[in-house]
């Protein structure tokens, strides 16, 4: 056939040269198969560091040796790094942007800018600085051009698919004033140093390509794989952060074994060694004035909380103890409901500027059990699912901060278990334990705001692009919380909450971005979901059901006449309320769907047929007198996200 196709195509050819071109066909046919089966795949890296600490300066100079794995099927002629820190300098992309988004007048905007014109007013010793010199590969000087926050290396000889190189470089920085994350001496908290993004980090390649994302405003993304960690500061600090101390017994500070006698060696200096494996960041922070609580956690980690006391006499501040006991007594609840953990250790310790996430620890500037939560709950989906936050910050701060508002009711209802006199507890839980949407009330009406602002953006946008920081707060947060919420109403809580642990358990230690998502909640729920993800993530559409008229349709019949106003669609739950008292469900599938969610409680439900997506109204047929009838209402859960809920719910003349 493929002959005859040829001999058609090229009539002037001879024999010969057909079954050459058959053959390169066949060729590119084969190679082309290979590749479409070609499994998932994903880079590897080990680092190995030691770095020196000068504290009077604020500067530090190391080594780092990074043997490089190319899992892919790509041969590199490249690769690139990040150099975080020379974002804060004067003229910057992150500063002109923020001086920028800092002229924006947004009554709607929820959340400080942090960064504003902090940049350009920092002094030559209080800017942050990185710089590289004497790269190799395998040996060899590399060519190498930084471009402020990231470094493109040409290399001399190409990295060949499934092959391991190893790059050696010398490097140096000054730790910058606390701006954004990162840095040193926080008025707020009084902490010396906030580690984060504190090294070259090579930038991740996978299916997509390299991802050299500039550091402009917000969000990481890491390459998978071990670290291997010296620190060499002045004895006098205390550290925490990722990985497992090496040899506790010479450092003390509380990371000694009870009752072990601790003997440090000499000189003016410790060197803190940490070892981490199977994670994509690595973070620190040190302060002569932490105090460190130390939480066993049964059948998890040992939890470490480290807060700073500058003052000369011994206290303890209860604050922190209580937040130490909070995340402890609320982390089973984590592990069943969002999957194992995975490490040893976990740190909540007070630095940044806020609250920030990185494996096995987070920097938090107060003691708030909230923040603290969601920090922690980061581990699961940043820490352990690696998404690459820059294009996908709503699977990472949307899935946490619905997970949070999980953990926070969780805990308040133990709180109050034990402590029933306290009144303000209980009336937190009444209003947020009450039911699944109100725990998520906030979000939906946050969501609302944004979407009645005409601010909106997709949250399939670049994290940095976001045209407001108000869009990308509301919509990755908020809208993303929602987004999970409402698959449960779309599939069914509990299905959807099998589907939270299989996410989990298909994809940690990857990096899933939001097509994988749904692949997995329609294999678990068994019903299509690619429509619920293209209109929700892709597009700023809405929803926007109502009830248009309730009519006789004869001797115990009704007609009811739904319309859909908004441009998303939906399966509608509906509840006839009658007079006497009892109820009866109707369920009214989405066409794009191609099943239909279970029941979620005893009831019975009568089940109809899928209303398409292409009719802006369906007709639902009741078999009762429309005279028994008191109330019809679409949604009774209120976990559709209808921006307009007041032609939700139709009474009927008493």
């Amino acid at each position: 056939m493929t002959g005859i196709l040829l001999a058609a195509f090229f009539p002037s050819q001879n024999l010969v040269m057909r079954k050459m071109i058959i053959l390169q066909l066949v060729i590119v046919m084969h190679r082309a198969y290979a590749y479409a089966q070609t499994g998932y795949w994903q880079q590897h890296v080990d680092y190995t560091m030691e770095v020196k600490m000068i504290v009077k300066s604020n500067r530090f100079a190391g080594t780092q040796t990074l043997r490089y794995t190319n899992n892919s099927p790509d041969t590199l002629k490249k690769v690139f790094y990040h150099l975080y820190w020379n974002a804060f300098q004067a003229g910057s992309m992150m500063d002109r942007l923020s001086r920028e988004q800092m002229t924006q007048k947004i009554s709607l905007n929820l959340f400080k800018d942090k960064v504003g014109d902090r940049i350009r007013k920092l002094k030559p010793d209080e800017i942050g600085y990185q710089s590289v010199s004497d790269l190799t590969m395998d040996g060899i000087p590399q060519k190498c051009q930084v471009d402020e926050t990231i470094m493109e290396v040409f290399l001399s000889k190409p990295i060949l698919p499934h092959s391991t190189v190893t790059f050696r470089l010398n490097f140096e920085a000054q730790v910058p004033l606390v701006i954004e994350r990162a840095g040193r001496d926080n008025p707020e908290t009084g902490v010396r140093y906030s580690m984060s993004q504190w090294y070259p980090k090579i930038c991740e390649y996978d299916k997509e390509g390299w991802h050299p994302t500039p550091y402009v405003l917000r969000e990481f993304y890491g390459v998978w794989g071990n670290f291997d960690v010296r620190i060499t500061i002045d004895k006098h600090y205390i550290l925490g952060g990722t990985g497992y101390l090496q040899e506790g017994n010479k450092m003390g500070y509380g990371y000694e074994d009870p009752g072990n006698r601790v003997s440090q060696p000499a000189g003016d200096e410790l060197t803190w060694h940490f070892i981490a494996d199977s994670v994509h960041d690595f973070m620190w922070a040190a302060d002569t004035g932490y105090v460190h609580l130390v939480r066993p956690i049964p059948n998890g980690p040992v939890l470490h909380v480290l807060y700073v006391n500058h003052k000369k006499e011994p206290s303890v501040d209860t604050s922190w103890m209580d937040l130490a006991d909070a995340v402890k007594n609320a982390f089973p609840f984590m592990q069943q409901h969002f999957g194992h953990y995975p490490y040893r250790q976990l740190s909540v310790i007070q630095g940044g500027d806020g609250g920030m996430e990185y494996p096995m620890a987070c920097l938090i500037a107060q003691p708030n059990i909230g923040t603290a939560f969601h920090e922690v709950v980061h581990n699961w989906y940043y820490g352990l699912l690696g998404s690459n936050e820059s294009l996908n910050a709503w699977m990472d701060e949307g899935f946490t901060t619905y997970a949070e508002d999980l953990v926070w009711v969780n805990y308040l209802r133990d709180f109050v278990k034990h402590y029933p006199a306290n009144k303000r507890a209980r009336s937190v839980l009444n209003y947020f334990g009450a039911t699944s949407p109100a725990q998520h009330a906030e979000h939906y009406g946050n969501y609302f705001k944004l979407r009645a602002s005409g601010l909106e953006e997709p949250l399939s946008a670049h994290a940095d692009h976001f045209e407001t920081k108000v869009a990308y707060d509301i919509g990755n947060y908020d809208k993303g919380a929602v987004f999970l919420e409402q698959l449960g109403y779309i599939v069914g809580a509990r299905v959807r909450d099998s589907i939270i642990l299989e996410y989990y358990r298909q994809w940690k230690y990857k990096h899933p971005d939001g097509d994988d998502f749904i692949r997995v909640a329609e294999k678990v729920s068994g019903i299509q979901l690619d429509w619920y993800k293209e209109y929700w993530l892709q597009t700023t559409k809405f929803i926007d059901y109502g009830i248009d008229t309730v009519t006789e349709e004869g001797e115990g019949k009704t007609r009811v006449l739904l319309k859909r106003n908004g441009n998303i669609p939906m399966p509608l739950d509906i509840v006839v309320e009658f007079k006497d008292g009892h109820r009866a469900w109707f369920y009214i599938p989405a066409y794009l769907m191609f099943g239909s969610k279970m029941p979620e409680d005893d009831l019975p439900r009568t089940n109809c047929v899928p209303w398409r997506w292409t009719e802006p109204v369906y007709t639902l047929h009741l078999p009762f007198d429309k005279i028994t009838i008191k109330r019809i209402e679409i949604d009774p859960s209120q976990r559709m996200a209808d921006v307009n809920r007041k032609d939700n719910s139709f009474v009927l003349d008493r």
